[in-house]
């Protein structure tokens, strides 16, 4: 086992599908968290269109890949990395990041494998899109910049990839912000039958099973990410240009391969690299974290989402949970950036 270990669905398991959550996460209390609502954001003014863009983006071999990152703020800043999900891109971080180096921060915002300019190193390596993967190539990404221990922050996949690693590899995570709480998961959890209301929310993760499935996300992939955009933050009004400017993301040569391969891992349809294998033993346990963590959930997320209720008891060290009202979906660093990153700032205020 690892030495690092001495230390110490979509991407949620969706609020109608409680039951499971409760059998997996235990039903945790709040007794260790402060739980509030933030002030409703203003729409107008919660996300600043396509004026804002990153400063020409940075390219590093680390571990598997080749990554392509924005950075932003000064270099011997506190690093703070960020993030994205599926199917967003690291301008879900376009508003955070200066917000966040105006305040002394050194922002980093990676594209994950098969999003952008990441790409890998060999065309042998396995387009593998599992959790532990994922979070492996964030702390490899660490280790080419020199980085040792940064605050963790994201959202959908890269929520669960910040909390991996904070669960892992604490001695990494100064502290972390997540997007819907707890969201580490295991393969055994996602081959649990859910209510029939729960299982219509995960329609694309059934279809994504079938070769139809992959050919036609292959095939309409950016129609099928402006569903995605739709369905999971309703009142979220973006124009094409904002779309537009992630999607080009989306056209990656192993984008499809990655998406495919971490729904069908997920429900035990594809398998894994047996080099992954320690790691998602320890992950299917659902360990606790214990760095300060600040959990964050939109009013409005139109995907399915545990209710802070069921995972407040996985965080052991200091914890809040904030509800961000005014319409705010499952985007919400893009949706309401500044609401993220005041929770950045403050999360990092807890480890004094």
């Amino acid at each position: 086992m690892p030495a690092q270990f001495k230390y110490g669905r979509r991407h949620f398991l969706g609020a109608a599908a409680m039951a499971i959550a409760a059998t997996e996460l235990g039903m945790f209390g709040f007794a260790n968290a402060q739980s509030h609502k933030t002030k409703p954001v203003n729409r107008s003014t919660a996300t600043h269109g396509t004026s804002n863009s990153f400063a020409p983006l940075k390219q590093v071999d680390a571990g598997l890949l080749n990554v392509g990152y924005a950075e932003a703020g000064p270099v011997d800043g506190l690093p703070v990395i960020l993030l994205h999900g599926w199917p967003y891109d690291i301008y879900s971080f376009v508003d955070v990041a200066p917000l966040l180096a105006a305040k002394g921060y050194r922002v980093i915002v990676p594209y994950l494998r098969g999003f952008g300019t990441t790409s890998f190193l060999s065309a042998e390596t396995l387009r593998n899109g599992q959790p532990a993967a994922l979070a492996l190539d964030v702390i490899a990404l660490m280790d080419a910049l020199k980085i040792g221990k940064a605050i963790l922050a994201g959202f959908d996949w890269g929520a669960r990839t910040a909390a991996i690693i904070a669960a892992l590899w604490p001695e990494r995570c100064k502290a972390l912000v997540s997007v819907s709480g707890y969201l580490i998961g295991s393969q055994a959890a996602g081959k649990q039958p859910l209510p029939p209301k729960a299982e219509l929310q995960w329609w694309y993760q059934y279809y994504f099973a079938t070769e139809r499935g992959r050919a036609g996300y292959d095939k309409y992939r950016r129609d099928f990410a402006k569903l995605i955009w739709q369905l999971a933050s309703p009142k979220w009004n973006f124009d094409d240009a904002t779309f537009n400017r992630s999607a080009a993301s989306f056209d990656h040569p192993d984008h499809v391969a990655i998406v495919i391969h971490n729904y069908r891992w997920r429900l035990g349809l594809a398998g894994g690299e047996t080099k992954y294998d320690d790691y998602e033993k320890l992950l299917a346990a659902a360990p606790a974290i214990i760095v300060p963590c600040i959990t964050l959930e939109g009013d409005a997320n139109g995907a399915p989402h545990p209710e802070a209720g069921a995972y407040a008891g996985k965080f052991k060290g200091k914890y809040s949970h904030k509800l961000i009202e005014g319409g705010i979906g499952h985007n919400l660093p893009q949706e309401a950036p500044q609401a993220f990153a005041d929770a950045i700032v403050e999360v990092d205020s807890y480890t004094g």
